[in-house]
């Protein structure tokens, strides 16, 4: 079973959170802390990341079935890019256990790019030798701006390891950057809140959401790229928050 973090709060329908690829439960703690003032809140490991099992698949189907099994009554879910895609499978294969559905800044296809360049940077770590994480961001080479830092996230300096599954994240790269054929649709109520400033949900999208999603209502928080809970996280809470109700 998963790797999940309460954040205990008033009501009765749980929040639970998907994080995205490389990304852990402990990235959304911020955001968790603040939503747990109306609801409880749970943040999960997903497989392969963090404190939660290491598998040999990494496929979407698995992923749900994974957030399936840590839900013991219909909640609210909020998944953001690789989780936003679980969530959305789990949505469509599991209505009886989705209330409203969040979906952050991703679409339910495939994209074309791909991320092979982190693991390569991941791999030239060398994790022997460094002393702390600025020895190993050094190392890291030329990111995009910000993605080191979120790396490091996962960089366990006690044990000189990545809390990443990296052979398994690479081989099951296809599956991450695709999205699965789904019979059926998710009728309840849907937000798919993205960056302005990203491409990762565009127009032409609309289509094959509405395909799987015909409740599904579109907004963007200005000046947010693809991690818009981190760059503007009041207008990230706030816009979920209104979601919830």
């Amino acid at each position: 079973m998963l790797n999940t973090v309460l954040h205990d709060g008033p009501g009765a329908v749980p929040l639970l959170i998907a994080h995205g690829l490389f990304g852990s439960a402990r990235n959304w703690g911020v955001i968790a802390k603040k939503l747990s003032e109306t609801r409880p809140v749970i943040t999960v490991d997903m497989r392969n990341h963090a404190d939660s099992p290491w598998f040999d698949s990494h496929s979407y189907p698995d992923m749900a079935a994974d957030l399936a099994q840590v839900m013991d009554r219909p909640m609210d879910v909020l998944g953001h890019s690789m989780g936003g895609k679980a969530a959305m499978v789990l949505a469509v294969q599991r209505p009886d256990l989705v209330r409203k559905l969040i979906v952050g800044d991703i679409a339910p296809v495939a994209y074309t790019h791909d991320q092979h360049g982190p693991i390569a940077a991941m791999r030239r770590v060398r994790l022997d030798a460094v002393a702390n994480r600025g020895e190993a961001k050094a190392q890291l080479g030329d990111l995009e701006p910000g993605v080191a830092d979120f790396l490091l996230q996962s960089l366990d300096m006690k044990d000189k390891c990545w809390r990443l599954n990296l052979d398994v994240l690479q081989a099951e790269m296809d599956n991450i950057i695709g999205f699965p054929q789904l019979d059926g649709q998710f009728t309840g109520p849907t937000l798919f809140l993205s960056g302005a400033k990203s491409d990762y949900v565009t127009a032409a999208h609309r289509a094959p959401v509405k395909a799987l999603f015909p409740n599904a209502r579109f907004a963007k928080i200005p000046d947010a790229g693809h991690w818009l809970h981190a760059e503007q996280p009041r207008a990230f809470i706030g816009s979920v928050a209104a979601f919830l109700g």
